[in-house]
Order: C-alpha cells, then sequence, then structure tokens
C-alpha cells in the first residue's frame, strides 16, 4: 500500500460527521505503517542525493584527469613537430603529417570593431532579490516565498 492509499485508510478510520474514532487498532497500524513508508522514501532520498554526490565528485575527478591528458597530448604533438621539422613520418603503426592552417591572433589593446564583438547577458538573481527586498519595485520581477524540503 503506498502512502496515498494509507492516507485514504486512515480518512475511513474517522466519522467524517462526528471526527470519531471508528478503529483505534486500525488507525494506529495504519499510522505505524504510515510512518515507517515516510522514512524509507527519506532514506531512499538521502541515498540517492548521496549517489549524485558521489557521482558529481567523480565527474570532476574525472574532468580534471580529461584536461591533463588533453594538455599531455597538445604539449607531446609540440614535441614531436619540433622533432620532426616539418617532414612526414610514417610506419607500420602510426603515421604523421603536417597541413598548414590558419588561426586569428588578437594582440592585447587590439581595437575589434563592434560587430565582431559578442556579448551574453546574464541576470543577477542575487541582486534582484536584494533590491526587491530592500524595497525596490521591479516591473516584471517579483520575490515568490516557496517552501523547500530538507531532509539530513
Amino acid at each position: 500500500m503506498n502512502i496515498y492509499d494509507i492516507k485514504r485508510e486512515i480518512e475511513a478510520c474517522v466519522d467524517k460527521e462526528t471526527g470519531e474514532i471508528i478503529d483505534a487498532a486500525k488507525l494506529d497500524a495504519l499510522q505505524m505503517e504510515r510512518d515507517e513508508k515516510i522514512e524509507n522514501v527519506v532514506l531512499w532520498i538521502k541515498n540517492l542525493t548521496a549517489e549524485a554526490k558521489a557521482i558529481k565528485e567523480e565527474r570532476v575527478t574525472l574532468a580534471k584527469r580529461q584536461l591533463a591528458a588533453e594538455n599531455k597530448a597538445l604539449s607531446l604533438k609540440a614535441y614531436l613537430a619540433d622533432a620532426l621539422g616539418g617532414k612526414k613520418f610514417q610506419t607500420a603503426k602510426c603515421a604523421v603529417s603536417f597541413r598548414t592552417s590558419q588561426h586569428i591572433e588578437i594582440a592585447e589593446g587590439a581595437s575589434i570593431p563592434d560587430e565582431f564583438l559578442k556579448q551574453t547577458v546574464t541576470v543577477d538573481k542575487a541582486g534582484l532579490t536584494k533590491a526587491i527586498k530592500e524595497g525596490g519595485i521591479i516591473e516584471g520581477v517579483a520575490l515568490v516565498e516557496g517552501q523547500s524540503i530538507l531532509i539530513r
């Protein structure tokens, strides 16, 4: 039986008109079952939260390892390019060749025309919250009070 069904059964143990308890033993048993279900859901949430945290930490660790491997590969490519001096190299297991490429290099203080500048706009939600709490009125922005669940 799920929590919703238990709630319905609990309501059925109480007379709707008088508020009298019809079956006290069943009501106690249902309350205990409800508490156990709720506890199990809370423990499941805690377990999932811990698992998500562990996955996040592992993702950070793997990202660091990925970056280190990528940087090492770039360093080795530069070392190899210097060693080969632009000449091709080939064996049965690998081949190295070079091609000409172009890229933009922007000197510090360069004057870039506005048509080539990209800007992203982000909203300072913390600043908006502070302004509204201090009595500021901003059209289309409201401080909405909600309720969040806290599990420990």
